[in-house]
């Protein structure tokens, strides 16, 4: 199987402060991987860095065999990426159906109208699939955060990513809308879209992830499958400083 995102011996250094050392890992196409470790650990830096918010320093990164080099954020959803943010960045004054509709902005021809007939039914499709069809017309300041959440997410996928980016997408829900939100993203995983989360709640990677690499200062300590990760002695270490509580680290 094909990888859908590859890191080559990647590193970023912001001033004097080494953030991501020497890092390569992979995400096979059709996964559903999780980027995790301790706090400061170079996650999101990761994220930007996949993303094009960020150059590396050195290094390669391939999105679906083609090298990102000199590829803009925006050219990158012609790869087949799409993300979402830790802060949600909705446009607070518009509706549900119309942030959903922005996420297809890039996709779109300079010359086509920015709205239609056409893109409306295509969103509300998206937001009927996701279980949000309720608020389609409601404007996004006024709905709860972990609606907002998930109509972030539906906005990703109006790109029709082949890698779809979430960083922290279950952060600041309740377990019912984390339910939620996993029961979509396994719609979308079956569909052949490959996932990769950056996430600190463990019981959604344990439930919803197959693989899983760990960060931590910014070097990779585990890659591989969401069984021996909990068992991992530097996995534990840098969650726990010690290899005590081994099952609950990770």
């Amino acid at each position: 199987m094909a990888d859908a995102l590859r890191l080559e011996s990647v590193s970023k250094a912001f001033g004097g402060l080494q953030v991501i050392e020497d890092l390569s890992f992979a995400v096979p196409s059709g996964s559903r991987t999780a980027l995790i470790g301790p706090n400061g650990a170079g996650k999101t830096t990761v994220f930007n860095l996949i993303s094009g918010v960020y150059t590396p320093d050195s290094g390669r990164i391939l999105i679906g065999g083609t090298d990102s080099a000199g590829v803009t954020a925006a050219q990158r959803i012609g790869l087949g990426l799409a993300r979402s943010f830790q802060n949600i960045r909705l446009m607070p004054h518009l509706s549900a159906v119309e942030n959903v509709m922005l996420g297809e902005h890039h996709r779109r021809h300079p010359l086509a109208p920015a709205w239609g007939r056409r893109a409306t039914e295509k969103a509300r499709a998206a937001l009927t699939d996701a279980g949000l069809d309720a608020y389609d017309g409601m404007v996004v300041s006024e709905l709860p955060y972990g609606i907002q959440k998930r109509i972030e997410v539906v906005r990703a996928l109006l790109a029709e990513p082949s890698l779809l980016l979430l960083d922290e997408p279950a952060a600041g829900l309740n377990g019912a809308e984390t339910d939620e939100l996993r029961q979509l993203l396994e719609r979308v995983s079956a569909r052949g879209v490959t996932i990769l989360v950056v996430e600190h709640d463990m019981p959604f990677v344990h439930s919803f992830c197959n693989h899983v690499v760990v960060l931590n200062f910014g070097r990779k300590i585990y890659d591989g499958d969401n069984h021996g990760v909990r068992r991992d002695p530097a996995v534990l270490e840098a969650y726990l400083g010690s290899s005590a509580g081994a099952t609950d680290a990770a």
